[in-house]
């Protein structure tokens, strides 16, 4: 891999860490742009879903990825033209998720992908593996990490204010399944890289962790932010 021509962040972590909504505060402040690799495979598996494909078929996975009709419209997520948002935030497309990432198949097809979304002024990536494997070059990578009953407390408050049922226990069992399962997986597992910077969001606010980021942005990116 070349090295990057902007400067990137990435952001990595399980489920529930809250790095989706640091990335998005980070790239806004910093007036980059914004990549939520996990709305690409929750998109593949809502995708495939409804085209009734099995989501454990890696080649099928793969083909549909290749061709996945995905556009983004600032924080809308499109498929096929078609707002699914909020279609792939419930549980259900987060465990979809999770086993169509599994495929080392599915991955090839959507890394380049990935990696072109490196534009100008700069970049921040969130994912599992946007430091170990899609930007191994960044000069500033961050991990995520929230103990898993914190992180299936700050789901059961979301879906409540949403007006839907849920069960902590089931939210906790579900989080440590997926956890073990994304950690396990023998393509892009969910690990730190080598030389990213841990960070244990359990006891922080959202505005707490993104100055911690904020101090790190500064210290490596001098020149570009302010």
């Amino acid at each position: 891999m070349t090295l990057l021509s902007v400067p990137v962040v990435t952001i990595d972590g399980p489920s529930g860490t809250g790095k989706g909504t640091l990335a998005e505060a980070l790239a806004a402040h910093l007036g980059w742009h914004c990549l939520d690799s996990g709305a690409l495979y929750r998109a593949l598996g809502l995708a495939a879903e409804r085209e009734g494909l099995a989501l454990d078929d890696p080649e099928a996975m793969a083909s549909l990825a290749a061709r996945l009709p995905l556009g983004f419209a600032g924080r809308r997520v499109l498929l096929d033209g078609e707002d699914v948002s909020d279609a792939i935030r419930t549980e259900r497309a987060g465990m979809a998720a999770s086993r169509v990432a599994a495929h080392a198949p599915v991955r090839a097809a959507l890394l380049e992908w990935q990696r072109r979304q490196a534009l100008a002024p700069g970049l921040v990536a969130d994912g599992r593996d946007m430091g170990s494997v899609v930007f191994p070059l960044a000069p500033l990578k961050i991990f995520l990490d929230a103990s898993p009953e914190v992180r299936a407390d700050r789901r059961y408050k979301q879906l409540k204010e949403k007006g839907l049922d849920a069960s902590l226990p089931d939210l906790i069992r579900d989080i440590c399944e997926r956890d073990q399962r994304d950690r396990s997986r023998a393509t892009a597992p969910l690990r730190p890289a080598t030389d990213a910077i841990m960070l244990d969001s359990s006891t922080m606010s959202i505005a707490e962790v993104l100055d911690r980021v904020l101090e790190e942005v500064r210290r490596v990116f001098p020149e570009q932010v302010s």
